[in-house]
Order: structure tokens, then sequence, then C-alpha cells
């Protein structure tokens, strides 16, 4: 198969599995709490990437990393797994999935705007207009449609799901530099965040061993959201011949993952969804490829 062509295959399964996690998560939380899940699938997770790194030789790489690089993982894994997952798998116990996941996907509109605070990007007609498409979607999702009253459905839901935005946002801009091997430095990240997972469930006294739908779902979110799906992610990236040719793939995701939650959780798919979520896409998409999008177009493109 030519590289071009397997770098769409495995997009195509990551793109697959993640259209299914946010239906594995309400499936789960049925079963258990979100922190239970946490614990779980960051356990399930962190077994897939050691297990891929034992097989692929790569552990003779920690050996060169400095202390500066092994405190680098340790901040990056109390990132993501631990407090993404956690603020993350709150919101899912809270919200319905098909809000949820739409709210979590404004990750990279966060994102432009910590490039801005944190890397001095410059501020531009585009990136403004690109955030205030997004976040009307925002607004529309939360609001269930009705902008007049802007009462929200669960404040506190809302607000988790927002939030892991900021967290991955975070992770993504502390690592940006990081030249490390990505899926040596990500099992190291996930080993230091199970540690974080590990303390805080013992903190809380909350560990027990869950029913076997529990568990199930622990490991698929573990290893379909967590673990197998970033490394396939990661070969996309790798064998494509440019970044933007499976990268824009992504989007297909959410849209895919409400059809999943229809079928699979049950959720009535309401209108405001639909219309909140291709906001969304739409602001990320003109922040991203406005630039193509205005010579096509011949217009504006900043």
């Amino acid at each position: 198969m030519e590289r071009q062509a397997q770098a769409y295959f495995y997009a195509a399964l990551t793109i697959v599995c993640w259209s299914t996690v946010a239906s594995a998560f309400k499936l789960t939380l049925r079963h258990l709490t979100s922190e239970e899940m946490l614990f779980w699938s960051a356990l399930f997770s962190l077994g897939a990437l050691l297990l891929i790194v034992l097989v692929s030789g790569r552990v003779s790489e920690l050996r060169t990393w400095s202390r500066r690089d092994i405190g680098r993982s340790a901040v990056l894994g109390f990132l993501n797994p631990f407090l993404y997952y956690l603020v993350l798998f709150k919101a899912y116990s809270l919200l319905p999935a098909q809000e949820a996941q739409p709210l979590n996907f404004t990750w990279p509109i966060v994102l432009v705007l910590f490039s801005i605070v944190v890397l001095r990007q410059p501020i531009t007609l585009k990136t403004v207009t690109a955030m205030l498409i997004s976040f009307a979607g925002v607004l529309v999702i939360s609001t269930r449609g009705d902008l007049a009253g802007l009462d929200l459905t669960h404040p506190l839901g809302v607000g988790l799901a927002l939030g892991s935005t900021v967290v991955w946002a975070s992770y993504w801009i502390y690592g940006v530099r990081d030249a490390r091997d990505p899926l040596t430095r990500l099992c190291l990240n996930f080993a230091f965040g199970f540690l974080f997972v590990a303390g805080y469930m013992f903190a809380l006294r909350e560990v027990r061993i869950p029913d076997a739908p529990g568990l199930i779902g622990g490991a698929y979110v573990g290893l379909f959201e967590m673990g197998i799906t970033f490394v396939m992610w990661l070969k996309a990236l790798q064998l494509s011949r440019t970044t933007a040719q499976v990268s824009s793939l992504i989007f297909l995701t959410p849209f895919l993952s409400l059809i999943v939650i229809h079928l699979v959780v049950g959720e009535p798919i309401f209108p405001s969804t639909v219309v909140g979520l291709v906001l969304i896409v739409t602001g990320i998409l003109l922040q991203h490829y406005g630039e193509w999008i205005a010579q096509s177009l011949g217009v504006w493109a900043k």
C-alpha cells in the first residue's frame, strides 16, 4: 500500500475510534463514577502504551533523557491524562454526550487564544471572526437554542466541558517544543499521569473492582480514546506527505459521533446541538484554513 494511502487508513481508523468514545463514556458512566472511569481507563491505556514501547524497542531512549525531560513528563502527565480527563469525564457525567462532545471540541479555538497570549502570535481579523463564530456555537449548545434567555442547561457541566479545553490547550502549549520521540514521551507522560490518578483515587478511598460492563468500558476508553488511537494518529501524521492532508479529516469526528450517540446511547439529537456544532467547526475551519478559503473566494484572508 502506498504511503499516503496508509496514512489515510490509519487516520480513518483513528477517526472511527474517536467517533465512538463519547458514547463509550456515557455507557461506562452507568456502571462507574467519573473518577473510577479515569482510574481504569488510565491503567489500560498505560498498559497498552508500555507494550507498544517495549515491542518497538524504544525503552533505551529513556536513558538519554535528562532530569529536566523527566520533570517535563511529570508536568505533562499531570495535565494529561490526570487533570484533563478528570474534568472531562465529570462533564460527561453531568451533560448529555451530544453537548459535552461539541463543547470539548472547541479546544483548537482555546489553543489559538493561548498562542496569542503565550507565544505572542498576532491577533488578526480572521482569528477574531473565527473565535466569535465558534463561541456562538458554544452558546447555542449551552442554552439549547434559548439565546434570548441565556439560560444554561447545566452551568457546572458546561463549565467543566469548556474547562477541559483549557487543560488540553495548556498541555499542548507546554509540550509543543518537546523534541523527544512522541510515542516514548507519551508513554512516560501516562506513567506519571497514572501515578497522579492512583494517588487521587486512594485519597478518595474509591478504588474497587467494577462489574464486567464497567471494566470493559474502562478498557475500551483506555485503549480507543487514550492509548492505541494516539499511536495510530501519530503513524498517520508520519506517513502523510503533509500533516494537513490527514489532520483536516478530524473534523468528521464530532458529526460521526452524534450519529453514534443517537444510535447507541439513545439520545435524541437536539437541533441546537447540530447548529452549534456547525458553528464551532466553521470557526475552527476558518481559523486553520481561512487563508485558502479566502483565496478561493477572492476575499480577505486576514
